[in-house]
């Protein structure tokens, strides 16, 4: 394992970690947006350019769309 492979996978359990001890909806929305990216890195640096397109497209921007989409839904419904 090299030292960017290190730095990489050290970053990614600093940043999980960081997005589970968030109590704020939205500051973990974006915490989890942080993460896919992290991930995206790590899979590009293990040298799977393919999955790192994937965990782009799932990580980085589907999945806290929707985080955020749901959370709108539901703030502006309990006003």
């Amino acid at each position: 394992m090299t030292i960017l492979q290190a730095i990489v996978l050290l970053l990614v359990a600093a940043a999980g970690t960081g997005v589970v001890v968030t109590r704020d909806p939205l500051n973990q929305a974006v915490g989890v947006s942080f993460f896919g990216l992290l991930l995206a890195i790590l899979f590009l640096v293990f040298q799977a350019p393919d999955v790192s397109l994937s965990a782009i497209v799932v990580g980085a921007l589907a999945l806290p769309l929707m985080l955020l989409l749901a959370l709108a839904k539901i703030r502006g419904g309990a006003e």
